[in-house]
C-alpha cells in the first residue's frame, strides 16, 4: 500500500495535470470566441491554427527522433491518401464548422449542443462495430436527447443557424473519431502516438478545408482591413499574432490529453470532462453574458446524466471485458485508444506502469 506521502503526490500531479488540461480546453473555446467579435474569418482562422499545428507537430517529432535515436513513422503516399484522408476531411469540417458557428451562437449553446456528438459518436462506432450494442445505450440516447432539447426549449439567445453548424458539426465529429478510432487502432500504420496523427492529419485537412474558404471568406478577406488591406505594419502583425494564440492553445490541448492520460487513466479523463462542461458554462455565463433559464440548467443536467452513465457503462464492460477491448470515449466530441508507448520512452514506460493499477486499459483521448 503506497504511504499517505506518495497518495499526496499523486492527487496534486493528477490536480496539476487536470488543471493544465483545463487551461488549454476552456481557453481555446472562449479565445475563439472572442476573437470571432472582431474577425469574422472563422475558415482562415481554422486554417492558420491547422498550419500551426503541423509546424509544431514537426518540431515535436523531431525532438522525439533526436531524443530517443529511431526515426519517426512517414507514410507512403499511397496509404496517405487512401487511409488518412477521409479522417482529415471529417476532422477538417467538424473544427471548420465548430469554429464558424463561433459568429452566430453563445458559448453555453455551443457546449450543451456540442455534448451530443456522443450520440453521433455511439451510432457510427455501432455501425463500425467499435461498439457492443446493449439495453443501457438507449437511456443514455434519451438522457442526452431531452437534455439538449430541454437546453434550446424557448432559449432566449437561441440561433438556428449556429445551431444548425454545431449539430452538423457533431454528427461529422462521430464519423471524425470513429474514423480516428480505425486509423489509430492499425498497427501496420504506426500512427499510435498522437504527435504523428497530428503531423499526418493536418496537410489533408487543410486542402479539404481551403476550398470551402475559398467559396465563403476569399473575396472578402481579401478587401478587408483585418489582412490585406492594412494601412499600418501593427494591427497586421496584431491580426496575426491573436490567431496564432488559437493555434498554440490547439496544439497544447491534444498534447495536455495526452499528458493527463499517460500519467493517470482515461477515466480521469473522462470526469474531468464533465467537471470542464460545468466550467464552462458557469464562465459563460459570468464572463460572456450568456442567459440560462431554470429549464436550460436542467437540460444541462440530464444531459451531463446521460453522458456520466456512459462513463460509468464503458468502465464498467472494459473492466469485465479485459484491457484489449477498444472503446470510445463518452466525452464528445473526444476518443480513447489504448495507449501504445514508444520502445524508446522509458520515462513514459515506467510511468505506465506506476499507474496500471488505477486503469487496466490505458488510452488516450485527441481533440
Amino acid at each position: 500500500m503506497a504511504c499517505p506521502f506518495q497518495f499526496l503526490c499523486r492527487t496534486l500531479r493528477t490536480v496539476g495535470l487536470v488543471l493544465f488540461y483545463y487551461v488549454f480546453s476552456i481557453g481555446i473555446t472562449f479565445y475563439n470566441k472572442w476573437l470571432m467579435k472582431g474577425f469574422h474569418y472563422p475558415l482562415f482562422m481554422t486554417l492558420v491554427h491547422l498550419t500551426i499545428i503541423f509546424c509544431l507537430s514537426a518540431l515535436t517529432r523531431q525532438a522525439m527522433q533526436c531524443w530517443t535515436g529511431k526515426p519517426r513513422i512517414i507514410l507512403s503516399w499511397t496509404d496517405y491518401l487512401r487511409k488518412v484522408a477521409p479522417t482529415a476531411l471529417a476532422t477538417a469540417l467538424d473544427i471548420g464548422l465548430s469554429n464558424w458557428s463561433f459568429l452566430f451562437i453563445t458559448i453555453s449553446l455551443y457546449t450543451m449542443t456540442k455534448s451530443s456528438a456522443v450520440l453521433f459518436i455511439l451510432f457510427f462506432s455501432l455501425v463500425f462495430k467499435l461498439e457492443e450494442p446493449n439495453p443501457f445505450l438507449i437511456l443514455v440516447v434519451l438522457l442526452i436527447s431531452s437534455g439538449l432539447f430541454m437546453f434550446t426549449f424557448e432559449s432566449t439567445q437561441f440561433n438556428m443557424e449556429g445551431f444548425i453548424m454545431v449539430l452538423l458539426a457533431s454528427f461529422i465529429g462521430g464519423i471524425r473519431w470513429t474514423l480516428t478510432q480505425v486509423l489509430m487502432q492499425k498497427a501496420e500504420l504506426g500512427l499510435q502516438n498522437p504527435v504523428d496523427t497530428m503531423y499526418h492529419l493536418q496537410p489533408l485537412m487543410f486542402l479539404g478545408l481551403f476550398p470551402l474558404f475559398l467559396f465563403n471568406e476569399a473575396v472578402s478577406l481579401s478587401t478587408s482591413d483585418k489582412l490585406f488591406r492594412v494601412t499600418e505594419l501593427s494591427p497586421l502583425l496584431y491580426s496575426l499574432f491573436t490567431l496564432s494564440i488559437g493555434g498554440v492553445l490547439a496544439f497544447g490541448l491534444g498534447f495536455s490529453e495526452f499528458l493527463l492520460v499517460s500519467r493517470t487513466s482515461s477515466l480521469t479523463l473522462s470526469i474531468a470532462g464533465i467537471f470542464k462542461e460545468v466550467c464552462t458554462l458557469l464562465l459563460a455565463t459570468r464572463l460572456m453574458g450568456d442567459r440560462m433559464t431554470s429549464l436550460n440548467w436542467l437540460g444541462f443536467a440530464v444531459c451531463l446524466a446521460g453522458i456520466s452513465l456512459h462513463v460509468g457503462l464503458k468502465t464498467y464492460y472494459s473492466k469485465n471485458k479485459g484491457p484489449s477491448l477498444r472503446q470510445l470515449s463518452s466525452k464528445s466530441p473526444e476518443l480513447e485508444l489504448p495507449l501504445l508507448r514508444q520502445n524508446g520512452h522509458k520515462g513514459e514506460d515506467s510511468a505506465a506502469d506506476e499507474y496500471n493499477d488505477e486503469d487496466e486499459e490505458q488510452e488516450i483521448t485527441l481533440h
